[in-house]
């Protein structure tokens, strides 16, 4: 079973989560975010991935720290999920419209952290939510999940829909790279022979 469990303690957010690469896309999101909420469970439907994520955080101060921690920890367990990540695909994309929103999503599995984020918001608040603050989701995620992670919007002009987008889009593409890969079974998919 390729699953992880995470416990990230700090002075602004307690958090537990559990990851199973190899799920059915069932969830239980508590993070104290609504909208955050809402995008990991489309994530984690899309991907197929069962997570379940409790976060107790200073959300009376904003949102900032607990969204990006639970990047950080979404990073950290598929970091531990992944192992040494022999046989899998390593790559994943995926190009998803929502509506009027057209978002590519495309993965590298590298073990280099960067972040392509190219995603033009015209609304500062989704609701309560800061839009500022899904950079930060991504940047936490790569940094503790090092990957190559590219986002763009081709198309869109609803805050909402191109946010929505890029969490399905993120969501399948990360489905496509962690799949077990028969042609590479038994090896590591790089020449380095590490990721």
């Amino acid at each position: 079973m390729r699953t992880a469990a995470i416990q990230r303690t700090t002075a602004e957010t307690d958090i537990t989560l559990s990851l199973n690469l190899d799920g059915r896309g069932e969830s239980s999101i508590q993070s104290g975010v609504g909208f955050l909420d809402h995008m990991l469970t489309l994530f984690a439907r899309h991907g197929r991935f069962d997570l379940t994520l409790v976060c107790k955080g200073d959300t009376e101060v904003d949102d900032h720290h607990s969204t990006e921690d639970i990047g950080i920890a979404l990073g950290q367990a598929f970091t531990q999920a992944l192992g040494n990540k022999k046989g899998i695909v390593r790559y994943g994309s995926m190009l998803l419209p929502m509506d009027e929103a057209l978002i590519l999503a495309a993965v590298d599995l590298s073990g280099r952290a960067c972040l392509g984020y190219d995603l033009t918001l015209p609304r500062a608040k989704v609701g309560s939510f800061d839009t500022e603050l899904v950079e930060e989701f991504f940047l936490g995620f790569v940094r503790n999940c090092p990957c190559s992670l590219h986002l763009r919007q081709i198309a869109g002009s609803n805050t909402h829909h191109i946010i929505e987008g890029a969490f399905k889009a993120f969501g399948r593409a990360m489905k496509a790279a962690v799949k077990n890969d028969a042609d590479f079974a038994d090896e590591i998919p790089s020449t380095k022979g590490v990721l």
